[in-house]
């Protein structure tokens, strides 16, 4: 499985989480600690918001640790607000456009997880994509058709507005339906340049780990912990969403909320629909 960190507050250089910390997300590349995968070496990626509406990405299908350029990007560009991912494929080819992160208009999405049997559920999985939104589609993971497909659900496209927490939600709970008995693990973070979701899901599987550190400055969501200073992060609980939004302290929602977690995908369709 893949690992990635998000990070939402004061402007700071992406060095400061991606490239410097003892077990930063490079060397999380290397070797993970909590992943079924110990290397994450193929491919990764970078988002960041600035200066303009949609976020900038810098995306390589090379191994994290064996880039230049990626220590001299992460020293010089500064964000309030970036995603930095390295991938453990899953079946998919290891090409540019199926590296993380994806973006869609002012949208930034990254993923660790995968729902079973994807040759089978791919094509109804794209159906969820609206029309205006498949020329986005460039790649062929789960992970990009998911998030197109999330989009669609009230974020962008031709569908009532909703809150990126119930769009999310309803896409997971459609996903859940459509796994069936197979796992489906969904833990990702999304982000419009301004306000920052992060969502540990799963369905007939254990969910990917996921913790988040809050300070002053800011909030940094992570895979698994960067530094040896575990106490001072904090474990994500399962079906949860964490939501660091701008000027506003972090909180925490269970997914249970909105029909997620509970008696299968029957009880969340319901809940959603009413």
């Amino acid at each position: 499985m893949c690992r990635w960190i998000a990070y939402a507050g004061r402007t700071i250089p992406l060095e400061h989480y991606v490239t410097e910390p003892s077990h930063s997300l490079v060397s999380q590349s290397i070797q993970a600690l909590e992943s079924t995968a110990a290397t994450n070496g193929d491919g990764f990626g970078l988002g960041w918001y600035g200066d303009h509406p949609e976020p900038g990405r810098y995306r390589e299908v090379q191994p994290a640790w064996s880039d230049d350029n990626l220590r001299y990007l992460c020293r010089h560009l500064h964000s309030h607000l970036f995603f930095a991912h390295v991938r453990a494929a899953t079946g998919t080819s290891i090409t540019r456009p199926n590296c993380h992160p994806f973006a869609c208009g002012p949208w930034l999405f990254m993923h660790n997880g995968y729902i079973g049997d994807w040759n089978r559920l791919r094509r109804p999985v794209e159906a969820m994509i609206p029309d205006e939104l498949y020329p986005s589609r460039a790649g062929t993971t789960d992970s990009e058709a998911m998030f197109l497909g999330l989009l669609g659900c009230g974020l962008m496209g031709s569908t009532p507005p909703r809150d990126p927490m119930e769009a999310t939600a309803r896409a997971l709970a459609r996903l859940t339906e459509l796994a069936g008995e197979h796992p489906f693990r969904f833990t990702a973070a999304l982000a419009d340049g301004r306000d920052l979701y992060a969502f540990r899901y799963a369905a007939n599987d254990r969910a990917n780990s996921l913790y988040y550190r809050a300070s002053e400055g800011g909030v940094v969501i992570a895979s698994e912990p960067l530094d040896r200073d575990h106490g001072t992060w904090t474990p994500v609980a399962e079906n949860s969403v964490v939501v660091a939004r701008r000027n506003a302290p972090v909180e925490v929602h269970s997914l249970t909320r909105f029909g997620l977690g509970q008696t299968g995908p029957e009880a969340a369709i319901r809940r959603l629909r009413a």
